[in-house]
């Protein structure tokens, strides 16, 4: 008789992916962190994910995404982001590995400076993705791209009467088919687990678009999971009455599009909205330490807009005791590690040489 994994994996079999990453990704413990604190911490490593030194988790999302894309016979990817967005840098890689033209739209949360092109923008502009740079006038990357739809549909109006078809991927990919992404990794995520012979009491992640929590959350609901708890450390600022229930709104989606009778009707995780700090992109001290701490003890890298945040968040919750002793951890580290070579208000006082 089939598992559930083994259907799940059919289900999603059935979406169709594009290869473009290396799975399933590296996944060890925490061999100096985990005694310190009477936890066994383990993390997976989304950002070994490829195709490039700088993958991450996007590109189990762009995966199907771009198969999608070239089933629908597409030549050319439009995505939106912040100006340093690892999702729009992955989707122009994943595009010009699929012999497809990037054109990004990005929102000038924090201004680049012209004679200073660093980080993701850099590998955007080694891509040769057409790039268009909009001001955000303080608002939210989300905000800043609704403003300036009508840009955007004229764009690709255009380009189709040139004869060009274009597939039109929203911030963070995170729509049904990319989600699906995710809702893989937790079966492999799971998989790993049993192999090391570890049951999960906590897996966490960074959360920012919804995409990956979603994605997790409908792999637990086909396999049946309630044995591990989810949490969310959220990147940015979010509408707390919305936010969660948007998220199982798309796991849901994710269940129904990979064709699975299971569904969601309550919220399967916990977000946590304490360790934003001043806002995405926005870095702060308790969780540029962290970032300073987990390099120092493990030599391992986050960035201070992702996976830096939510390594903060998961050492916060472990040291406060919310997350207790002797609990089975796992931190999905989303990647993201090149913001580390941006502007100087993103990376904040990591720059600091200390004696």
């Amino acid at each position: 008789m089939a598992t559930y994994a083994q259907i799940a994996r059919a289900h999603l079999g059935n979406l169709g992916k594009v290869s473009l990453g290396f799975y399933p990704t590296p996944f060890h413990k925490l061999e100096s962190i985990s005694p310190a604190y009477g936890v066994n911490l383990w993390i997976k490593r989304e950002d070994f994910s490829g195709s490039t030194l700088f993958g991450g988790n996007k590109i189990r999302k762009l995966e199907y995404l771009l198969h999608d894309a070239k089933k629908q016979g597409c030549d050319t990817v439009f995505t939106y982001g912040a100006t340093q967005s690892n999702h729009v840098m992955e989707t122009a890689t994943a595009a010009r590995r699929c012999g497809m033209r990037p054109v990004v739209y990005l929102g000038a949360i924090v201004e680049p400076q012209p004679n200073d092109v660093r980080a993701n923008l850099l590998l955007d502009t080694i891509l040769g993705a057409e790039i268009h740079i909009l001001p955000s006038c303080g608002r939210s990357t989300k905000e800043t791209m609704e403003a300036n739809d009508h840009l955007f549909q004229a764009h690709i109006a255009q380009l189709a009467a040139q004869g060009h078809k274009v597939y039109n991927i929203p911030i963070g990919g995170s729509t049904p088919i990319g989600a699906a992404g995710f809702a893989e990794c937790y079966i492999e995520t799971m998989e790993q687990c049993e192999s090391a012979g570890l049951a999960c009491d906590y897996l966490v992640t960074a959360t920012g678009s919804g995409g990956t929590l979603a994605g997790l959350a409908a792999g637990a609901a086909m396999l049946h999971d309630d044995s591990t708890q989810l949490i969310g450390i959220q990147v940015g600022k979010k509408d707390p009455a919305t936010y969660g229930q948007k998220i199982v709104e798309l796991a849901n989606s994710v269940l129904e599009t990979a064709g699975t009778q299971e569904r969601i009707d309550k919220l399967p995780f916990v977000i946590h909205s304490e360790y934003v700090g001043p806002g995405y992109e926005k870095p702060y001290k308790e969780a540029n330490d962290d970032i300073r701490y987990l390099a120092r003890t493990e030599g391992i890298f986050t960035d201070p807009v992702y996976s830096g945040k939510a390594f903060h968040g998961l050492m916060d919750l472990i040291r406060t005791g919310s997350i207790p002793k002797g609990s089975n951890v796992v931190f999905l580290h989303t990647g993201g590690a090149t913001a580390l070579f941006s502007e100087p208000d993103i990376i904040g006082d990591l720059n600091q040489i200390q004696a």
